[in-house]
């Protein structure tokens, strides 16, 4: 499985935004692509992309990232085994030798690891699931037997988490929090969990609608983007909206909320602009286990800002035995941090989005450390996506057993979820689907 050429493109995102293409090739395959996503909503402890700076595309161009993959990485890998992706990723690191991937770029080494893994499945005749489950076995053996679900331990269709209403630096600041997600949670299969979610998408768009609100447009992600009086009132839309399409909340399909503090969180305090207020950690933990007593949550990701570990201790505390607690840009899917939680007792889920980290061994490595340490991994998406399917394979192959895209209104967004359409009507039930399985405590709503 000989590496035979790497090379790179600067291509574009779904804002528009440049990002690097790699192309690999193993020897007796063909070559392929992937493509590195972008965030908008990023955390200061993320690996970092490099953009050239200047005037051509505002300084977001990535020609030194591509010129990285051409000139550096591509006559270090050339002869090399691309089915030893361990050995590939650790070379790209010691390649750029910093410790946020700032000097080659997070975005060409990522690239270029995912089309290694890529090219890799090609040669060797597997499917790209096949050969990411090859790939995360090497690091999943040592999982205990016993975790929740099995998570991890097979190929497991996971639980959509989908946005329905957008807020924060998704939507133009309309609101304070950053998503409003559904969790179809009740559902017995992937195929009749996507159905519910279309049918609650075009309900909640009704109801936006008639009631004065923007119930078309969208935001980065796909989901709508209205101006609503306040952030509870988006929880009530979408509860209604589960409701209206004649589901039950909080038994078939739960809520989750990305509430992206860290953005409105200065001064030692979080200042919900949208509704002229600003609340002390304490504050902010109040609210949210009131939301938690009043609507059908089933997770909340970054409730508190990324470096308030004093903060996250009060809510893991309060809430941890009731949600999901999802530590995004408090975690950064890197291991070192996510240890840190875990030695300190705060949250007991990790966002993996595969940039944050830059390599796929990287970000196996958190997964094995959050699994093994009983965290759920949930994987994600970034705003800024491409066609590339690489997490709808990824949470497959893994069994991570949760999987946040975006909504259902932008085909960068359909690409993960029709590739795992396809997936299932291959497997012929072969694979389980981890339906209500990684929430311990289902709610139903109140009286």
């Amino acid at each position: 499985m000989r590496i035979e050429s790497v090379s790179a493109l600067e291509v574009f995102d779904s804002r528009g935004c440049p990002t690097v293409e790699a192309v690999v090739r193993c020897e007796g395959g063909r070559p392929c692509r992937a493509i590195a996503p972008s965030g908008a909503s990023t955390g200061r402890a993320e690996a970092k992309e490099l953009r050239d700076g200047g005037r051509r595309l505002r300084g977001k161009g990535v020609r030194l990232a591509v010129e990285n993959v051409r000139t550096v990485i591509a006559p270090a890998l050339i002869g090399r085994d691309g089915d030893h992706q361990q050995a590939i990723d650790r070379l790209m690191i010691e390649l750029d030798g910093t410790p946020d991937k700032s000097r080659l770029g997070a975005n060409a080494i990522l690239a270029v690891s995912l089309a290694t893994a890529y090219a890799a499945a090609d040669a060797a005749d597997r499917s790209p699931v096949e050969h990411f489950s090859h790939l995360w076995n090497e690091h999943a053996r040592d999982l205990p037997a016993t975790n929740e679900l099995s998570l991890g331990r097979q190929p497991l269709f996971p639980t959509p988490m989908v946005n329905m209403i957008s807020g924060g630096l998704h939507a133009g600041g309309n609101l304070d929090l950053q998503d409003f997600l559904i969790i179809p949670c009740g559902a017995t299969s992937y195929r009749e969990a996507f159905d519910w979610i279309v049918e609650i998408y075009w309900e909640l768009g009704r109801r936006l609608n008639d009631a004065g609100f923007e119930g078309t447009l969208v935001g980065d992600e796909g989901g709508y983007g209205p101006r609503l009086t306040s952030n509870e009132q988006a929880l009530e839309f979408v509860v209604a909206a589960i409701d209206g399409a004649g589901l039950k909340p909080g038994q078939d399909v739960g809520l989750a909320l990305d509430v992206a503090s860290s953005h409105f969180y200065h001064d030692g305090g979080y200042h919900l602009a949208r509704e002229g207020r600003a609340l002390s950690a304490a504050d902010m933990v109040d609210l949210l286990e009131r939301w938690v007593d009043r609507y059908p949550i089933l997770s909340i990701e970054d409730g508190l800002a990324e470096e308030d570990w004093d903060g996250w201790k009060q809510l893991t505390d309060r809430l941890g035995h009731r949600v999901n607690l999802v530590g995004d840009d408090l975690f950064a899917t890197n291991s070192r941090r996510l240890q840190n939680g875990i030695d300190r007792g705060i949250a007991n889920s990790v966002l993996i989005k595969l940039n944050q980290i830059g390599t796929l061994t990287e970000t196996f490595e958190t997964m094995r450390l959050a699994l093994s340490a009983g965290y759920r991994p949930v994987v994600s998406a970034r705003s800024g996506e491409t066609e590339d399917v690489t997490i709808a394979d990824l949470s497959l192959a893994t069994g991570a057993g949760q999987l946040k895209v975006g909504s259902v209104a932008r085909s960068e967004r359909l690409a993960k979820y029709n590739q795992l359409l396809r997936w299932e009507d291959s497997a012929a039930g072969r694979w389980p689907f981890a339906g209500r399985l990684p929430f311990a405590d289902l709610k139903t709503p109140p009286a």
